[in-house]
C-alpha cells in the first residue's frame, strides 16, 4: 500500500500537515483507500476531519485553487488542488425519518465512530494525515481480499440509516464483481420497501453507476431476486413472464441480461456506452402489456417495440435522467426491430434510406443493439442473422459514400421553396418540404431542376397557386 499511496501523498500528505497545524484530525477514506488496495489511483479523493465545515473552509480558502460548498449542508466542502478533486467531510453520522427523503446529519468527534456509519466494510478504512496510519477497525481488508460485501454493524441498522445503501449493495456487485453476504441480501429483501423514501436522483445515480459498472448482470440479478427493482425498475422483473409448457418463447428476463452482456461487448475503448446499455436493458420491456396467446400455442407480442418505447419514456423521466439519454434510450427501444422488415435483403434503397434517417445519430448505436438482440441458440439462424445485417450495413455504407446519408435533407431548402411557389413562411412551406423530403428517400438524389419541378406539380394537386 505504502508504494501505491506515494502517486497521492504529496497532496494529501500537505492538507494533512495543514490541518495538523491548526489542531485538527485529517483522514484520507472510503472509496479512495479501497480502490488504492485495489491498484486503483483515481484523482478523486475523500478526506473526513473533526473539524466542523466552516472550519474547513478557513483551513482551504487559501490553500486550495478552488472551493465549492454545495455539499455543506451536509458537513462537505469541494476543494480543487492541481488535478486533484478534493471533498472534505466533517466526522458524522446519519439516519433518516421514516417518512423523509433526505438524511439527518449529525456531526461526530472520532475517526472510527465515522467509519462505523459508512455502508460497507470495504469502505470503512482510513489513512491518518499525514503521518500514514492505517486505520480498519471493521475488518475492511480481509473482505476485500474475500471480495464481499459485509457491513460494518447489522445490515438492518445500515439500511435503516440510509436505504439507498441496499442499491450500493447492487451497485458495487456490478462494478467490482463483489458477493454480497447472506445477512446483508437478507436484510435488504426484508426492508426492500423502505427505498422508496430514497429521492428519485439518488436512485438513478445508483442505477445509472450499476448498469455502466464491469458485471452489471450481477448487480440486476440482485435486485430482482431481494424485490427491490419492484420498487425503483420494476418493468425489470415484470419481464420474468411465466413459461409455456412447450417452451415455445424466451424467458424474455433471461434473453434481456444475455442481450445486454452481447452489446457490452460490442463497446469500444472499454468505455461503458450508457445509451447502449440502457437501450438493451428496456428494449422488451413493452412485451408483458402485449403478450397475446395465439392459436396452437403460440405467443405474440405485436407493437411491444411502441409500448416499450413509451414506458422507457416514463420510468426514465420519473427518475430525472436528462432528456437528450431519455430521448436517445427510448428512440432505440422503438428502433430495436425495425431491421428484422428486412427479410433477406429485400428492402429498396429508399428504405435503407428511411432507416437510417428514422436512427439518425444514433445509428451505430442500433446497429450494435440489433446484433445484440440475437439470443437464438440456433447457430445456422444466428449466422444468418449476422450475415443479413452484414449486407445492410454493406448498403448503407455504399448509399452514404454516395448520398451522404447523414446529412439527408430535400434538395430544396425552405427559402427556396418559398421563392419557387411565391409564398412566405407557414404550414404550406412546412407541407411542401415534408413532401420533398418523402421524395428524396424515394428517388435519391434528383438534381435542383427535378426537384422544382415536382413542388411545382404538388402545388397544383394540392391546389396551392404558384406565382
Amino acid at each position: 500500500m505504502t508504494d501505491l499511496f506515494r502517486k497521492i501523498a504529496p497532496v494529501a500528505d500537505e492538507l494533512g500537515r495543514l490541518f495538523a497545524d491548526q489542531g485538527h484530525e485529517l483522514a484520507l477514506v472510503g472509496g479512495p483507500v479501497r480502490d488504492i488496495l485495489l491498484g486503483r489511483v483515481g484523482n478523486d479523493l475523500d478526506l473526513t476531519t473533526d473539524a466542523r465545515p466552516e472550519r474547513v473552509l478557513e483551513l482551504v480558502r487559501d490553500w486550495a485553487d478552488s472551493v465549492w460548498t454545495i455539499g455543506i449542508d451536509f458537513g462537505t466542502v469541494g476543494v480543487r488542488k492541481g488535478s486533484w478533486q478534493i471533498e472534505i467531510t466533517t466526522y458524522r453520522s446519519e439516519s433518516y425519518d421514516p417518512k423523509s427523503r433526505k438524511p439527518e446529519v449529525m456531526y461526530g468527534e472520532t475517526l472510527e465512530a465515522d467509519l462505523e456509519r459508512r455502508d460497507f466494510a470495504v469502505n470503512a478504512m482510513a489513512v491518518r494525515l499525514p503521518g500514514h496510519e492505517f486505520v480498519d477497525p471493521y475488518g475492511g481488508l480481509k473482505d476485500l481480499g474475500g471480495r464481499r460485501l459485509r457491513t460494518p454493524g447489522t445490515p438492518e441498522q445500515s439500511f435503516g440509516d440510509d436505504p439507498l445503501r441496499m442499491l450500493r449493495a447492487a451497485r458495487f456487485a456490478a462494478q467490482l464483481g463483489f458477493s454480497v453476504e447472506p445477512a446483508v441480501v437478507e436484510a435488504m429483501t426484508a426492508m426492500a420497501e423502505r427505498i422508496e423514501i430514497v429521492s428519485a436522483e439518488r436512485i438513478r445515480d445508483e442505477l445509472d453507476k450499476l448498469i455502466c459498472g464491469v458485471h452489471p448482470r450481477e448487480g440486476l440479478r440482485l435486485l430482482v431476486d431481494t424485490g427491490l427493482a419492484a420498487h425503483v425498475l420494476p418493468e425489470l422483473p415484470k419481464l420474468r413472464l411465466e413459461i409455456d409448457e412447450h417452451h415455445r418463447h424466451k424467458d424474455v428476463y433471461e434473453h434481456t441480461l444475455t442481450v445486454l452482456d452481447q452489446a457490452i461487448a460490442q463497446e469500444e475503448d472499454g468505455n461503458a456506452d450508457r445509451v447502449l446499455r440502457w437501450a438493451a436493458l428496456l428494449h422488451d420491456i413493452g412485451k408483458p402489456k402485449t403478450r397475446r396467446h395465439e392459436p396452437g400455442g403460440r405467443v405474440s407480442f405485436h407493437h411491444h417495440e411502441v409500448v416499450g418505447a413509451q414506458l422507457t419514456k416514463k420510468r426514465m423521466t420519473e427518475l430525472r435522467f436528462p432528456k437528450d439519454v431519455v430521448a436517445d434510450v427510448s428512440r432505440l427501444v422503438e428502433l430495436h426491430l425495425r431491421f428484422h422488415g428486412y427479410g433477406s435483403g429485400e428492402w429498396t434503397d429508399s428504405a435503407v434510406r428511411r432507416y437510417v434517417r428514422d436512427a439518425g445519430h444514433l445509428l451505430n448505436r442500433l446497429h450494435k443493439l440489433t446484433r445484440a438482440d440475437c439470443t437464438t441458440r440456433n447457430k445456422r439462424k444466428a449466422a444468418a442473422l449476422s450475415r443479413t445485417y452484414d449486407q445492410l450495413e454493406q448498403r448503407i455504407a455504399r448509399l452514404a459514400d454516395e448520398e451522404e446519408l447523414a446529412k439527408i435533407r430535400p434538395e430544396l431548402d425552405g427559402n427556396e421553396i418559398q421563392r419557387v411557389l411565391g409564398v412566405g413562411p407557414g404550414p404550406i412551406v412546412g407541407k411542401a418540404y415534408k413532401h420533398l423530403l418523402d421524395l428524396r428517400l424515394d428517388k435519391g438524389v434528383i438534381g435542383k431542376e427535378a426537384a422544382t419541378e415536382a413542388l411545382l406539380d404538388w402545388a397544383r394537386d394540392n391546389g396551392v397557386a404558384a406565382s
